[in-house]
């Protein structure tokens, strides 16, 4: 399968800093993306387009984690589907895998302290496994395992993290999604974007 993706990718996980913008690698089995992503306040906002089979497709969701929902939004139609969301953060009864320095340590500076954590996603009843690794000081995501039968392995690598965002209002539901009714079937930032 040929796949061309042109993505921005915003994004904030529980207790990395407020504002924070940079770079991500998103791989599985079908894709290879390379995005921009932004964090605040806990809301993410992936934008995708690109072609499958001579075929030209667009996505553009917007991840709301504090009020639990994801908008999946179709601008030519001008129509919202709501579903109900499930978090994304390293949960309370995640297990520490390991602390280590990335790079270097025998100097100031060569290396970076990070944590490690693994466990299954509580709110999939075991169904999800995660292993994140973020910084010690920080909390800035460094990457990500994530493995379900739906989306099989995805590896996720955050690179080029700066302060700051571009953009605050891309954070808001446009017009026409507030009269969108929330759908039954419960997502997560992996099961949505696949």
């Amino acid at each position: 399968m040929n796949v061309l993706h042109e993505v921005n990718h915003v994004v904030c996980v529980t207790g990395t800093p407020p504002l924070l913008s940079g770079r991500m690698s998103l791989v599985n089995l079908l894709y290879n993306v390379y995005n921009r992503y932004d964090a605040f306040g806990q809301h993410i906002r992936l934008w995708e387009s690109g072609q499958v089979q001579s075929k030209s497709f667009h996505v553009d969701l917007l991840f709301l984690f504090r009020e639990g929902v994801v908008y999946i939004i179709d601008h030519r139609n001008r129509t919202c589907q709501k579903n109900p969301l499930h978090p994304l953060h390293i949960p309370h009864n995640a297990s520490l895998q390991s602390q280590v320095v990335l790079g270097g340590s025998s100097a100031p500076g060569e290396g970076l302290l990070v944590n490690t954590w693994t466990g299954d996603v509580p709110e999939t009843g075991g169904e999800c496994k995660y292993l994140a690794t973020v910084t010690e000081f920080g909390c800035v995501p460094v990457s990500m395992l994530y493995y379900s039968a739906r989306t099989d392995w995805i590896v996720t690598t955050y690179f080029n993290a700066v302060k700051g965002i571009e953009d605050l209002e891309q954070l808001i539901p446009p017009p026409f999604c507030a009269d969108a009714e929330t759908e039954d079937e419960k997502l997560d930032f992996f099961s949505a974007f696949f």
